[in-house]
């Protein structure tokens, strides 16, 4: 089925292929001020119904709880990830049937018109062709790779596991999408807490992943759990954050004929590089923001 980070070759910079020269550097001077609308203040019935409405709303977005143990945020290796994403892999880290899966699933929950980010991003978005969205904005750790994006009207370059805070404004998006990155997040609780901000009342924010990884880069709590395991722990980060609907878990599993369960020496050398191969299983847990939109 699908194919998770099937790194071939990485080129050196001179290397490269042009780099598409639409998308732009995001800086939130770029984006259309928000409207301002007048307040009309009503009068003041009930101290308490205002009081707990403002607490209510206070909550939002906080973290309840932490999912993950200090241990469990380790990596094999510790250098800065914006090292390790120095050099553009001009590649697909999923195969073609999870690809297929996950369009089919943003034609379905992204609304044309939409603005949307997309977090932990690459070289392409896997948003369907046919559908026109009001902004796509990309935030990843390697600047060519998202140039070449030509979904994308604005990109930045941040590492999540430096600094959470994202540097965009609150409610700005009608969607999040992160694609076969959330093993790498470890600060999840903090980067779902950014998410559920920037997203509008009502958003959406998509989190797919499959059985591929760069072994010492995925978490310790990713690295050694399985697949259940792995689906309970994105369920648990969107939990952990006040505000956000009860997940769904959308699944499409390989036929039993293609077995994961490879254990050769080879075999875990290639999943400790990223190059595992196989048919690759899809997940996606979706939540939204406050209240899932009902649409005609």
């Amino acid at each position: 089925m699908i194919s998770l980070e099937g790194v071939s070759s990485i080129r050196k910079t001179h290397d490269m292929l042009p780099i598409h020269s639409k998308p732009k550097p995001w800086n939130p001077s770029n984006a259309p001020n928000p409207p301002t609308f007048k307040k009309i203040l009503p009068l003041k019935i009930s101290n308490t119904w205002n009081e707990n409405k403002e607490a209510n709303e206070s909550k939002a977005g906080r973290i309840k709880r932490l999912v993950l143990t200090n241990e469990g945020r380790t990596k094999l290796n510790t250098f800065p990830d914006r090292e390790f994403y120095a050099y553009p892999r001009f590649v697909t880290h999923v195969d073609d049937e999870f690809i297929a899966t996950l369009t089919d699933l943003y034609r379905e929950r992204l609304k044309p018109g939409s603005e949307i980010l997309d977090l932990m991003s690459s070289w392409i978005s896997h948003l369907p062709n046919e559908v026109v969205y009001k902004r796509v904005v990309g935030h990843g750790l390697n600047a060519q790779e998202l140039a070449r994006n030509s979904r994308m009207d604005y990109f930045f370059v941040k590492d999540l596991n430096q600094d959470q805070k994202l540097e965009i404004e609150d409610s700005s998006f009608d969607a999040v999408i992160c694609t076969v990155s959330v093993q790498y997040l470890q600060q999840p609780e903090k980067a779902f807490a950014e998410v559920f901000r920037v997203l509008r009342p009502g958003g959406v924010f998509i989190v797919s992943f499959s059985n591929r990884l760069f072994y010492e880069k995925a978490i310790n709590a990713w690295r050694d759990g399985t697949a259940y395991s792995r689906v309970q722990l994105v369920l648990q980060y969107f939990q952990c954050i006040e505000g956000f609907t009860q997940p769904e878990v959308i699944r499409k599993l390989p036929s039993a004929g293609n077995s994961q369960d490879d254990k050769s020496p080879f075999s875990w050398f290639m999943k400790w590089l990223g190059l595992f191969s196989g048919s690759d299983p899809f997940y996606a847990v979706i939540a939204y923001k406050n209240f899932e939109p009902v649409y005609d």
